[in-house]
């Protein structure tokens, strides 16, 4: 699979002549030139708001907006195009489900069960439902190499839980939770299954269906979309149950003085005006991936997982958290020992490789790590052996830079 010449941001080179060597693709993936066409071509030929207008243009952007929205039912196996809501991204969505659902439908002594592998984006808003709502939030353990400790299921999910939330891939460790087996285990105790998809659905296939998935969200930014649309799946008897936590226009039914009510979803939970351009090219970048295969993206994601996991142990005073390479996503966390993670990403951008550091909104994460912070590299379908071979070496610098073999 050699697809990195679509992505034209990859071309270029740096100062002192540097290719780019892009491994931050887990906070966003970079877009391939068919998604940036795309766009381009809504933004010069047919640009108008949606569902506002019978005039050709706004004609043609309804067709287009509810043609992404099937796309995106295939793409993650949905039954029905009106389970799938357009959001501004998976931190909103993961908010509504909370609060348009959660804050309407919990009662004080339920539970709320999630893990410690957790974005914050599907920690801090159950956590504030639960301090709102009376319920109880009860955090999954982890095994020593980062997963999910299943042999404490049945003490933490029961009869009182009514919803366990859990990512798709860690977007720290790359963990990647058993998820039909902790949907049946929610479903058995009557409770519903949220996924934040975020880090997984661009890398793995989501079948919400065959997973027993409730509730779903990801966003465009990491699937080599665009930034400011995300999606939230939800089954359809549940989104009739979850309340909008957005108003304005588009949503409602009837407004009058003394009241409102909400249109069906899922224009209730789509106020105002749709990102219509990012959420048109979404379909481009799920086109563009569902082309190049999961099991094409799979295999070359192990082959360069086993290349790093290698490549950086051959580097003196790196230690890497989580899985082995064949247990998780394309993501390898590490610190190196005497220095700090942003020195290390400083000095790795001299050499023209980017990565994340920090705690990258996984706080619970990093205090069970018992690390402030970790550095990142993460990686898309346009990353390939040089970029491994090139963090390595970079690393090795880092090293000479600090002093840290004096």
């Amino acid at each position: 699979m050699n697809v990195r010449e679509q992505f034209p941001i990859l071309q270029q080179t740096l100062k002192n002549d540097l290719p780019v060597t892009f491994l931050d693709s887990g906070a966003s993936a970079q877009r391939p030139q068919c998604v940036i066409d795309r766009e381009k071509e809504v933004a010069e030929s047919f640009y108008a708001n949606a569902y506002r207008g019978v005039y050709r243009f706004g004609a043609l952007v309804d067709e287009q907006l509810e043609a992404a929205r099937d796309a995106v039912r295939e793409f993650i196996n949905a039954e029905h195009a009106d389970e799938i809501a357009f959001v501004s991204g998976s931190t909103m969505g993961l908010n509504l489900i909370a609060f348009g659902w959660g804050k309407h439908n919990l009662q004080p002594g339920d539970e709320i069960v999630v893990s410690l592998l957790e974005h914050h984006a599907n920690f801090v808003p159950w956590q504030q439902v639960a301090k709102q709502t009376g319920a109880i939030l009860r955090v999954l353990p982890l095994t020593d190499d980062g997963q999910i400790d299943l042999s404490q299921l049945d003490d933490i999910i029961s009869d009182r839980t009514k919803v366990v939330a859990v990512t798709g891939m860690s977007n720290v460790l790359g963990t990647m939770p058993p998820l039909k087996l902790l949907s049946q285990k929610a479903h058995a105790c009557g409770a519903i299954f949220v996924v934040d998809g975020a880090q997984s659905v661009p890398h793995v296939a989501t079948d919400v269906r065959g997973d027993g998935i409730d509730f779903l969200v990801f966003s465009g930014h990491k699937c080599y979309g665009p930034s400011g649309v995300g999606v939230v799946y939800g089954r359809k008897e549940l989104l009739e149950q979850t309340e909008p936590i957005l108003f304005g226009g588009h949503m409602v039914d009837q407004v009058r003085v003394e009241d409102s009510t909400w249109a069906a979803p899922p224009a209730r939970f789509e106020a105002g005006t749709l990102p219509i351009v990012p959420v048109i090219a979404l379909r481009t970048a799920i086109e563009f991936v569902r082309d190049i295969g999961f099991a094409a993206i799979h295999k070359q994601e192990q082959e360069l997982l086993a290349l790093a996991h290698q490549a950086l142990s051959e580097v003196t005073g790196v230690k890497i958290y989580g899985p082995g390479p064949a247990a998780k996503g394309p993501i390898v966390s590490f610190t190196m020992d005497g220095a700090a993670a942003e020195d290390v990403a400083h000095l790795l951008d001299r050499k023209g490789v980017f990565v994340r550091h920090g705690h990258h909104c996984a706080m619970p994460l990093h205090n069970w790590l018992n690390v402030p912070a970790t550095i990142r590299a993460s990686f898309g379908v346009y990353t390939n052996a040089d970029d491994i071979h090139r963090l390595a070496d970079a690393l090795r610098y880092v090293r000479q830079r600090l002093r840290l073999d004096d």
